[in-house]
């Protein structure tokens, strides 16, 4: 029964984050960013809080910022401020369908941040990983022409690119956290508001002519991109007895949502995002290979 609901929750989560780059794409229609952000994350922390509050962990909340404010106050600022700020940055300066592949690098990169930071081991496949998966990047930034290495947008590159550092950066601060994760992310969101909030008013942004679907659309990235999926994925991994096959749906995502892309708002896919992002999806798996050791080295580990 518990495998049955994992794998909902696991689906589920898959599905919906397949359809955010295509609801980012709608909300900077008619959204900056900054606005983007902001509403975003009142949407997400006000999910986050029901969630808790169902959960029975709102006691939580302040002792558990109160023990480290300063680290906190360091997650918020990556996660959510400055991550998705210049992640819908990236979305707004290229097509969905190359922003969204870039940042599905971030996993390679969370590899070689973590042997700098945790000082963690680099295999030697997870060298082929990083070399196949940022060759996949080159890719699709260039197009497909690789020898002219003209980028389209060098900034929207840069910034998706820029956004796979913080992400990994934010998940290697994660790795000591003993406090709840939902109770967890939720401070992120309700440290970084006050300060999203801050740069509206610094930048004189205000929310005139925004139409219904602007205000939908900003939601829905709200509770689906930013909320209640995280939730969805994390019950997911904590009910199933087979982590990775829970885990490997998540490949699934980014070919859904360039379908998605191409159906909903007419994004012509170029041949050489396909072809990248199948690059970057086999650098990750290669990545998660489990490599057996060869007889003559259990033999020479059982004489040690």
């Amino acid at each position: 029964m518990n495998e049955r609901r994992a794998l909902l929750f696991g689906l589920s989560a898959v599905l919906l984050w397949s359809t955010v780059a295509t609801a980012f794409k709608l909300t900077l229609a008619e959204f900056s960013p900054i606005q983007m952000l902001t509403i975003a994350s009142m949407v997400s922390a006000l999910a986050l809080f029901c969630v808790c509050a169902a959960k029975g962990t709102l006691k939580q909340i302040a002792p558990t910022f109160l023990a480290n404010p300063g680290y906190y106050l360091l997650l918020g600022l990556i996660n959510p401020l400055a991550y998705y700020l210049i992640l819908f940055k990236a979305y707004d300066l290229l097509p969905a369908s190359q922003a969204q592949a870039i940042n599905y690098s971030w996993a390679i990169t969370l590899t070689l941040m973590a042997a700098v930071f945790l000082g963690q081991k680099i295999r030697k496949q997870d060298w082929i990983a990083c070399a196949l998966s940022y060759f996949g990047v080159i890719v699709i930034a260039t197009q497909g022409d690789l020898l002219s290495l003209n980028f389209e947008s060098p900034l929207g590159v840069g910034l998706a690119l820029l956004s796979t550092l913080l992400w990994a950066g934010y998940w290697i601060l994660n790795t000591k956290n003993k406090a709840d994760p939902i109770v967890a992310v939720l401070l992120g969101f309700l440290v970084a508001i006050p300060f999203a909030i801050g740069l509206m008013i610094y930048e004189g942004i205000g929310f005139a002519n925004i139409t219904q679907q602007g205000w939908l659309a900003v939601t829905y990235v709200g509770l689906f991109e930013m909320g209640v999926t995280f939730v969805l994925w994390l019950s997911a991994l904590k009910l199933t007895n087979n982590t990775a096959r829970i885990s490997n749906l998540i490949f699934a995502s980014p070919f859904i949502s360039l379908m998605l892309l191409s159906t909903i708002i007419g994004e012509d896919i170029h041949p050489s995002t396909l072809v990248g992002l199948v690059l970057i999806i086999i650098g990750l798996v290669i990545q998660q290979l489990k490599i057996r050791p060869t007889n003559n080295n259990s033999a020479s580990e059982r004489k040690a």
